[in-house]
């Protein structure tokens, strides 16, 4: 019997406490019962996001959250600036044409980070902008973008607003959108809020409100507004995740009761210990500016990552793959949410064994040694 160990970026582990939630009696959304704990989970992601500003919840993906934020605040023919190197600043270049945004592509060499010049240039060339949209963490390349310096830019505009995705940078970091500038923020459940896939969250800016009326472009089930209205009052305006929300109620007391200075820390230790375990391997990161959500690494010259990971998988691990050109290229290991760092020790004694029978000159145990030394370093 070999046992399965995930750590793909999304889904992710589940804490006992969410699998519980999850496997209770079904209750019905239109009662008392469901709105106090809506408005409790409600308090909670506020709390998350040091704010008392709306955040909704859709049943959906966190892809759902995007088409949200495209057709509740722009309009057609709206010009916005994409920061897109990667898989899913793809996807917000996709929505804004789909919606009839005029969408100015930046693309980045995946595994990179955006030039700030090039972002003023950008600006300067397009002081008309009415938007730019970005991934804090993408996913597709495990890497992180600096958001400060873009608040800072969309301000200097006279009607600009910054739409993050903080899908895998939502409980990994301290993300307050007030305090850093972001008009628009969007998360989902399957990732470091250690939930299944199929909830995804809103939050939105008293800039980004004044929007909600002048905006023409059609929506119904993503209705801002009408969910707005409800979710005030802890109901929804069409039937919700029920037990999702439940779990996640369950969830945000267990990131709530770390303590998000807590929370921050151990991430960070934890991608510390994968990264420095796979450059002591000799392995390559992918990321220049990697994120703490997930690590992305090249398997070495002859070994097919594609292939490496159904040996890993053989070993009891589940790893992610590459995307697009990147597939067969690299693996990407995640260390968001329920993760602890005796994890990342097994996840790399894995990739040592995977290694050595796949050929490679590993010396056995010195990925092990250095995850283990940044852990008695820094706990």
């Amino acid at each position: 019997m070999i046992k399965e160990r995930l750590f793909t970026p999304g889904p992710v582990p589940l804490p006992p406490q969410v699998i519980k939630a999850l496997g209770q009696q079904i209750i019905h959304h239109r009662t008392p019962e469901f709105t106090n704990i809506f408005l409790q989970t409600r308090e909670k992601l506020q709390k998350l996001l040091n704010t008392n500003r709306d955040i909704l919840m859709f049943a959906s993906s966190g892809t759902g959250a995007m088409e949200a934020a495209i057709v509740n605040f722009f309009n057609e023919g709206d010009k916005v600036l994409v920061i897109n190197a990667g898989k899913f600043g793809e996807r917000w270049r996709d929505l804004g044409n789909t919606f009839g945004l005029n969408v100015i592509d930046y693309q980045i060499e995946w595994g990179k980070t955006y030039d700030k010049d090039k972002v003023n240039d950008y600006v300067k060339s397009n002081p008309d902008l009415k938007g730019i949209l970005v991934q804090h963490s993408e996913t597709s390349t495990t890497t992180l973008h600096d958001l400060k310096f873009l608040a800072d830019v969309s301000k200097s505009l006279d009607d600009c607003l910054l739409v993050v995705d903080g899908i895998t940078s939502v409980g990994v970091y301290k993300v307050y959108p007030e305090e850093i500038g972001i008009d628009i923020l969007i998360t989902g459940s399957q990732k470091a809020l250690m939930l299944p896939p199929g909830l995804s969250i809103l939050y939105y800016s008293e800039k980004a409100e004044k929007r909600l009326e002048k905006s023409k472009l059609p929506k119904y089930y993503f209705s801002v507004k009408a969910e707005s209205k409800k979710q005030s009052k802890g109901q929804t305006a069409y039937t919700p995740a029920i037990n999702l929300i439940i779990a996640l109620n369950e969830s945000l007391q267990l990131i709530l009761d770390e303590g998000l200075d807590n929370l921050e820390r151990r991430h960070q230790i934890l991608a510390d210990m994968t990264r420095e375990a796979m450059k002591a391997l000799g392995l390559k990161l992918l990321s220049e500016n990697p994120s703490n959500s997930a690590t992305g690494v090249f398997t070495p010259d002859g070994i097919d990552a594609d292939k490496f990971r159904k040996d890993l998988l053989k070993i009891g691990v589940r790893v992610a793959g590459g995307q697009d050109h990147l597939k067969g290229k690299i693996i990407r290991i995640a260390h968001m949410g329920y993760f602890d760092y005796l994890d990342m020790i097994e996840v790399v004694s894995a990739i040592e064994i995977a290694l050595y029978k796949n050929g490679y000159n590993v010396e056995m145990g010195k990925g092990v040694k250095k995850a283990q030394e940044i852990y008695i370093n820094n706990v």
